[in-house]
């Protein structure tokens, strides 16, 4: 009797690029939802931006290298990198913002590299940086939480920037709490007295509780689903909130509470759909936590003293660029030997 033989590897794959970025992509939706729900059209209108844009730049880039189209452009790396970085740009911003900072994510921050699995940055944190640094002014474009325009109104001012009738920039942008409270400690007020406005929440910024929130519940469904790993997430907020524990703790009048810093900006959002990136984090078990708690400690600082009041994008990307050398010191014990070579 003859018997068919395979080669290895003999064990099933249960899980493949496509279906982990599918699974990221879905815990994603409840975040979004709400951030839709709370700044209006605009973000779906920068998802859609630089989603689409990030697919054929993609595509584009692929042809130029003479690479085959279908298999990458449908591992949905180059989609969540879009959707990533859209949710990183305010609302009202014009159409050509997402364009060129998804552009820049995959072309240069990803496939100069030389595609998935090669690039040493988070293309979604590269692209946005590359957008602050470049242009400031249309990055502050945030609408007053709860109070969006209509989607006939938000197209007007996206793609050819008319205003709607009778109203101007400051009736439609507002600073975010992380922004606002930079800007008011700077004139030597105190957080009893900035915290007083219809910017704050129960504990942090209006709506920005609730994006958390629904983020945070994503993440921990990509934990219970085993997509992502506990101790980047667990790492970054655990430094994060050890930190502003540590200056609360100091003097309330001058430094925001533990809770403000999670539940602010990006802070959820970054810790269990950024950090994680598989292939510009660290890879070892304890190199991710040092990596996390890196990106906690330098995302405070950055928000607390830096020029920035978000602190998320330069904090990933400077611990991106010091993954691999964890990775070199954190290398568990190979069996047999007597410690790490």
């Amino acid at each position: 009797m003859e018997f068919r033989t395979y080669s290895s590897p003999h064990l099933p794959v249960s899980e493949s690029v496509p279906v982990m970025m599918q699974r990221v992509l879905l815990a994603l939706i409840p975040g979004i939802t709400c951030s839709i729900w709370i700044f209006g059209w605009g973000i779906l209108i920068n998802i859609l931006l630089a989603a689409v844009t990030a697919i054929v730049a993609e595509a584009g880039m692929l042809m130029l290298r003479r690479r085959p189209l279908k298999p990458v452009l449908l591992d949905g790396s180059a989609l969540l990198t879009g959707v990533l970085l859209a949710l990183a740009i305010p609302p009202l911003t014009p159409w050509w913002i997402p364009v060129i900072g998804s552009l820049f994510a995959i072309v240069i921050a990803k496939q100069l590299y030389g595609g998935l699995g090669y690039n040493p940055f988070n293309p979604a944190m590269a692209g946005y940086v590359v957008l602050l640094v470049s242009f400031p002014l249309e990055l502050t474009l945030w609408s007053p939480a709860g109070e969006s325009l209509a989607l006939r109104d938000t197209l007007a001012l996206v793609f050819s920037g008319e205003l709607p009738t009778g109203q101007t920039w400051d009736a439609l942008t507002m600073a975010t709490p992380l922004d606002l409270i930079k800007t008011r400690l700077g004139l030597s007020e105190t957080l009893t007295e900035i915290r007083g406005g219809p910017l704050f929440g129960s504990f942090a910024g209006a709506g920005w509780e609730w994006i958390n929130f629904w983020f945070l519940l994503g993440g921990l469904w990509l934990l219970q689903q085993k997509v992502i790993q506990w101790q980047i997430p667990v790492g970054m907020l655990g430094g994060l909130f050890v930190i502003a524990l540590v200056f609360y703790a100091i003097n309330p009048d001058i430094y925001s509470s533990p809770l403000f810093h999670l539940f602010s900006g990006a802070a959820m959002l970054g810790a269990f759909f950024i950090a994680t990136d598989p292939v510009s984090a660290s890879t070892t078990p304890r190199g991710r936590i040092y990596y996390a708690v890196g990106i906690g400690l330098l995302t405070y600082i950055i928000r607390t003293w830096g020029g920035y009041p978000e602190g998320i994008s330069f904090a990933v990307l400077l611990m991106n660029m010091a993954a691999p050398t964890i990775d070199y010191y954190t290398r568990p014990r190979v069996y047999g030997h007597d410690g790490a070579p």
